[in-house]
């Protein structure tokens, strides 16, 4: 699980995993992911692919924490 504070982001613009997809879904809070770019809305239930090598970051806009299930297909951790 990955847990972003308010505020708060993780990746950036070198952020990229290049052998593994990474399907994120959103437990609870709100944030919004930039992916190649491109910004996309978070809340709870959102499932977003970020597919393998496209840069990305996910930043929490809310005032609770945002808290990510997160799996990568292959394994990548």
């Amino acid at each position: 699980m990955m847990v972003i504070k308010p505020g708060d982001c993780e990746g950036g613009p070198d952020n990229k995993h290049e052998g593994a997809d990474q399907w994120l879904f959103v437990l609870s809070g709100v944030g919004e992911a930039t992916v190649s770019k491109k910004k996309r809305k978070l809340s709870a239930g959102t499932l977003l692919l970020i597919e393998a090598g496209e840069p990305h970051e996910i930043k929490n806009t809310g005032k609770s924490p945002l808290r990510t299930v997160n799996f990568y297909a292959p394994p990548e951790y």
